[in-house]
C-alpha cells in the first residue's frame, strides 16, 4: 500500500529485540527491560524518520505508533513499575508526531492465535488466549478514549487481504475515504 501510494513506510523493528523471548519465558523478570527496550527503540526508529524531510514523499505508514508501547506497558507491568514507565512515555511520545490517522485492524482472540502460528515465531508460539485478550482489551480501551484522533477500526474476521485481491481492494477503499474524527467501526 505504501508503493502504491508513494509513501515512506516504517515497519517495526523487533527481531533483535534480545528481550522478547526472554518475556515470553518469563514475563514478571523481563516485562520492565523489555517494554523500556521497545520505547526506546520505538522513539529512535519514529526520530530518525521524522528527522529527515522528503518533499516528494509527504505521507507515511506505519504498522505501529509510540503509543502502543504504552498499551503494552500498562498491561505488563506492575502498577510501581507502571508509573515510572509512564514518566518516561511522557517524555518521549511528546516529540513524536501524531498520526492522522489511526487504523486498527481487529481479529478475534482465535484468529490472532492462527495468525501467530502461522507467523511461525518459535518464542510466540505458547502466548496464551488469556494474554492476547489482555491486549486486544487495551488497545480497545485505549482507542476508544481518543476523542482528538481519526480511528478506524477494521474488523477483519472472514478476509484476507494479504492473498485476496478482492479484500485488499476493500481495504484500500475503506481507506480512501474522509473521516471525521473520532472512531468508526468497519464491518464488510
Amino acid at each position: 500500500m505504501a508503493k502504491e501510494q508513494g509513501a515512506r513506510l516504517i515497519l517495526e523493528q523487533f527481531e533483535e529485540n534480545s528481550f522478547l523471548p526472554k518475556f515470553y519465558e518469563d514475563p514478571a523478570r523481563y516485562a520492565f527491560p523489555l517494554e523500556l527496550s521497545f520505547l526506546a527503540d520505538r522513539y529512535q526508529q519514529l526520530k530518525n524518520h521524522f528527522n529527515v524531510s522528503d518533499l516528494f514523499q509527504p505521507l507515511t505508514i506505519a504498522d505501529y505508533f509510540i503509543f502502543k508501547s504504552l498499551i503494552f506497558a500498562s498491561k505488563n507491568l506492575e502498577p510501581l513499575e507502571f508509573g515510572l514507565y509512564g514518566k518516561l512515555f511522557n517524555i518521549v511520545s511528546a516529540a513524536v508526531p501524531k498520526p492522522d490517522l489511526i487504523v486498527y485492524l481487529y481479529l478475534e482472540t482465535e484468529n490472532l492465535k492462527k495468525n501467530i502460528k502461522k507467523r511461525g515465531r518459535v518464542y510466540e508460539q505458547n502466548i496464551q488466549f488469556e494474554y492476547l485478550d489482555k491486549i486486544q482489551s487495551g488497545y480497545l480501551d485505549f482507542l476508544r478514549q481518543q476523542p482528538d484522533h481519526r480511528i478506524l477500526l477494521i474488523d477483519t474476521n472472514g478476509i484476507d487481504f494479504v492473498n485476496n485481491e478482492d479484500d485488499y481492494a476493500w481495504i484500500r477503499s475503506v481507506l480512501s475515504k474522509e473521516y471525521p474524527i473520532g472512531m468508526h467501526t468497519i464491518v464488510r
